[in-house]
């Protein structure tokens, strides 16, 4: 079986972080990196050469395809501040979505210009959500 492209790595977050070009959107880094380390109590590691990533779990298909992921991340990407979620598209995720502010939602990822567009209270809640659901979908998740 093919190894997953997307794996923790041993780079440094801090330095990742200060080679971010543009200052508002490093200090957007910055504050995204408190906001989820005290949502989710864990450090920010480096997923890729530009994802950090907060925590670890181990997830299996019915497929056969297995691998690890962390439940919650972003990647602060020069047009906009990726936001990688895990809970599943509902009610409760699209209300909470209707009130975060100016952003642009794939299938799993938010997309946001700035925080300054967004309600920080309410991406706790969006990064809450996640971790939860990874949690209850992989208990064996860290």
């Amino acid at each position: 079986m093919a190894e997953n492209k997307l794996q923790e790595t041993a780079g440094n977050v801090s330095k990742f972080v200060e080679e971010i070009e543009d200052e508002k959107k490093r200090q957007d880094a910055h504050q995204l990196i408190q906001l989820f380390s005290a949502e989710t109590g864990y450090e920010p590691k480096m997923w890729g050469a530009n994802i950090i990533g907060f925590g670890r779990y181990h997830y299996k298909y019915a497929s056969g395809h297995e691998g690890d992921a962390a439940p919650i991340g972003f990647s602060p990407r020069k047009a906009q501040i990726s936001i990688y979620l895990s809970q599943p598209e509902d009610e409760i995720r699209e209300e909470k979505l209707s009130r975060l502010g100016k952003h642009k939602m794939g299938k799993g990822c938010l997309y946001i210009k700035k925080i300054s567009d967004i309600d920080p209270a309410v991406l706790k809640e969006l990064v809450q959500d996640s971790v939860s659901y990874i949690k209850e979908t992989y208990p064996d998740s860290k």
